[in-house]
């Protein structure tokens, strides 16, 4: 084993994470939620109705949600979807806002991807905090628990983000290596292009909007029913996978093989990022697609156990 590998080794082990690191972004963390509303449409109504009267109950209902419900000049109907819209985008949306109820580790868990020294396991983690595996847990528990609607609101509300958060692959990541000793933070430092004639950006920033740029209802709504119609439960055997655990094993798989690819991804620089091979955005757009799918269905069987059973 060479210097310069012990070196890394030694780093590794002393780590401690740092700067910002956001999933799907906030369109799509309200398609997740549409996805489950229209979901339990069809296979839960009862639990449906009683999702809608507990996020009334949350803290931001009728200061901030109503107002922009109001604005929105839709349906009833519609205006319980919208609800399950901001219900999944709300921590995000307190990000630096709400000391209180913002948790940033919660968002997700380095398991750590180095493979130049043969490490890709589930069971090591860069410290962080409590991470996104223990911060889904301590909400089920809430839900499930004798607390007050309030504070079931808020444990919905993260509920519904975190399921859509554990389904973005580098949520679960950190790529380790010589340029990126104390981690990549979920891609945030990798730096790429789409084209060569694209800005600089970085490869998170990249899966967070892959699918959606607009938070408008009309298109976050088209994009729900698209992904309902294009990929159903029957396409998707891991619904058999149960628990947040499974989940963030099976995004770490993707984060290796698809968004990293297998290590083969170069990156940039800070101002000169490196551009994505042709087939990139072709070959990763449908597991984005899948992923967000699954993880609205996955919301739903979550909601209907926390809920009804």
């Amino acid at each position: 084993m060479t210097r310069a590998t012990l070196t890394l080794i030694a780093i590794f082990w002393l780590l401690a994470a740092s700067s910002a690191v956001y999933g799907w972004n906030k369109a799509t963390h309200m398609a997740i939620g549409a996805i489950a509303y229209h979901d339990l449409q069809t296979n839960s109504p009862q639990t449906l109705t009683k999702v809608v009267s507990l996020l009334k109950q949350h803290p931001y209902y009728q200061t901030r949600w109503v107002p922009l419900m109001a604005d929105l000049k839709v349906t009833e109907q519609q205006t319980d979807e919208y609800l399950f819209m901001l219900a999944a985008r709300w921590p995000d949306d307190i990000k630096g806002q709400d000391p209180y109820h913002d948790h940033f580790s919660w968002h997700f868990i380095n398991y750590v991807y180095a493979p130049t020294l043969g490490i890709a396991r589930t069971d090591t983690t860069l410290p962080t905090g409590e991470t996104i595996l223990q911060a889904y847990e301590l909400n089920r528990q809430i839900l499930r628990g004798n607390y007050a609607d309030s504070s079931k609101a808020v444990a919905l509300c993260w509920l519904f983000h975190l399921a859509g958060d554990v389904h973005m692959p580098l949520h679960t990541s950190t790529l380790v290596d010589n340029q990126f000793p104390k981690g990549d933070q979920g891609g945030n430092l990798f730096k790429i292009k789409v084209m060569m004639s694209s800005q600089t950006s970085n490869l998170h920033s990249f899966w967070d909007g892959m699918l959606l740029g607009s938070d408008e209802f009309s298109s976050v709504d088209s994009l729900a029913h698209q992904l309902r119609s294009e990929i159903n439960r029957s396409r998707l055997p891991q619904l058999g996978n149960p628990g947040i655990v499974a989940w963030s094993k099976e995004s770490f798989l993707l984060a290796q093989d698809n968004a990293y690819r297998n290590n083969t991804l170069q990156p940039g620089t800070d101002q000169q990022g490196n551009v994505l091979p042709p087939d990139y955005v072709a070959t990763v757009k449908p597991i984005a697609q899948r992923q967000v799918a699954l993880s609205g269905y996955r919301l739903t069987d979550e909601l209907i156990t926390g809920l009804v059973n």
